[in-house]
């Protein structure tokens, strides 16, 4: 019996590859994956995206989603 799978080249990334390929630091992704906009699996104690998970946040970065009003912070009065 042959047990051929499909191929998944592709189909899981290190979390760390795909930030230095978008040159996004550990500190973003934390706060990204804390807010929920990235998902991301444990496999060995390393942290990977799926090619799924990738397409999700990439189509809701496209629709606008993460966007927030720019908030210019307030000068002190200098003395």
């Amino acid at each position: 019996m042959d047990k051929s799978f499909p191929d998944t080249a592709g189909a899981i990334v290190a979390l760390n590859t795909w930030a230095e390929r978008a040159g996004l630091s550990p500190c973003t992704l934390w706060r990204w994956r804390k807010k929920g906009w990235l998902t991301v699996c444990n496999i060995a104690g390393r942290l990977y995206l799926t090619a799924t998970d990738l397409a999700e946040f990439e189509e809701r970065l496209k629709r606008g989603d993460f966007a927030q009003q720019h908030k210019t912070p307030a000068r002190k009065a200098h003395k």
